[in-house]
């Protein structure tokens, strides 16, 4: 029962981030938080104790998100990818953790380029992709 109440509580924050997102080209530092936070929870209730491969994926997570960022801006001076996503691949890999982690990516890259290629569009918010990606490992791998 805890996984459906789970994935409701999970769906319904990532529509929250992806309209956010799509809204304003941002993600609120609290939907992140609340993100993690959560995921954390239910993987240490899934698990009966502390859930390091979480642990692992939130850091990961957000570490390889915001260093792609830093080396984006410094070569370009333009934000590529925002710590909104770092933060949100973090909040990602403390609900799937860290194994999830690189499936969940190329996933949320491939969709998103196809739609920026079909759409012939520059910029895009990559939280709703990342987002979807999320919910569907979610669901597949939960």
């Amino acid at each position: 029962m805890l996984h459906i109440w789970a994935g409701l509580w999970l769906a319904s924050l990532l529509i929250w981030i992806s309209i956010w997102d799509l809204k304003h080209l941002r993600i609120p530092d609290l939907a992140n938080a609340v993100l993690a936070l959560s995921g954390l929870l239910v993987a240490a209730w899934r698990s009966d104790g502390w859930p390091a491969s979480q642990m692992a994926g939130a850091t990961v997570g957000y570490i390889l998100f915001a260093g792609i960022g830093a080396v984006y801006f410094r070569r370009t001076g333009e934000d590529g990818l925002g710590l909104g996503d770092a933060k949100l691949l973090g909040a990602a890999g403390a609900w799937v953790g860290l194994a999830a982690l690189p499936g969940l990516v190329a996933l949320a890259a491939i969709s998103a380029l196809v739609y920026a290629l079909a759409a012939k569009c520059r910029r895009l918010a990559f939280g709703p992709w990342l987002s979807a990606s999320l919910l569907l490992h979610w669901m597949l791998l939960a």
